[in-house]
């Protein structure tokens, strides 16, 4: 890109790239298409991502047309919404993510362990249609990590809603997931399984018995993991 901070070339894609190819704007965008619209909302989808970088960013895709910032009844929050535009964005940013799922390196990929920004997906995703009608409570536990980051629940309430928290909420547990940050990693991912991470000692599943059986198919897996399912096993 030229100093100046464009490519100066006609084409659609040297265009394009002018908005999209910013560093963190894709990851960005990957988290507004997941249904974040507030800052701190999109701050924990990006963790690493420093608050005057981001809002850097959300002011870039505004002027670029592809969100627009609407006002909410706290004069000091905003809600960051896609346009038809920013909408439009969903297959190439799902196209990125399958490409890298397919072909960049799973051994790479799980050097970059973050357990906020796991159990952040892992909320969004879960699918509370295989867990009972009622308030379900299931607490994961990383021993290796420091123990500020050790403990994380997931507190799942009748018809669906899902929260996530990084304390205690006091209530009981109905199941206690005990693994390390590496394996629920690659679960999640789908370059691994429920199953077979039990099997291998890797992953301790302790308290209800349906929702241990069923984990596989209520946890919040990577929108990707199908990708590598598919492609690779």
């Amino acid at each position: 890109m030229a100093e100046n901070g464009g490519y100066h070339q006609f084409c659609p894609v040297a265009m394009a790239s002018e908005v999209l190819c910013k560093r963190w704007t894709v990851v960005l965008l990957r988290e507004l298409l997941a249904g974040s619209t507030r800052f701190n909302d999109l701050r924990k989808g990006v963790p690493r991502m420093s608050p005057a970088l981001l809002s850097t960013r959300l002011k870039e895709l505004e002027r670029a047309g592809v969100l627009e910032r609407r006002a909410t009844g706290d004069a000091k929050v905003f809600d960051y919404l896609l346009t038809e535009a920013g909408r439009d964005l969903r297959g190439v940013v799902e196209s990125v993510g399958f490409w890298g799922q397919r072909w960049v390196e799973s051994r790479v990929s799980l050097k970059n362990l973050d357990p906020s920004l796991l159990m952040w997906d892992m909320h969004r995703n879960l699918d509370p249609t295989p867990m009972p009608d009622r308030r379900c409570v299931v607490q994961f536990l990383y021993p290796e990590l420091h123990k500020a980051r050790r403990n994380w629940w997931l507190l799942v309430n009748p018809p669906g809603e899902v929260d996530l928290c990084s304390v205690d909420p006091g209530f009981d547990i109905d199941l206690y997931v005990t693994t390390d940050l590496k394996t629920m990693t690659a679960i999640w991912m789908g370059l691994s399984k429920v199953k077979k991470e039990v099997e291998a000692g890797r992953l301790i599943l302790t308290g209800n018995r349906g929702l241990a059986r069923r984990m596989q198919t209520w946890l919040g897996l990577s929108p990707f993991a199908v990708e590598r399912n598919r492609v690779g096993g």
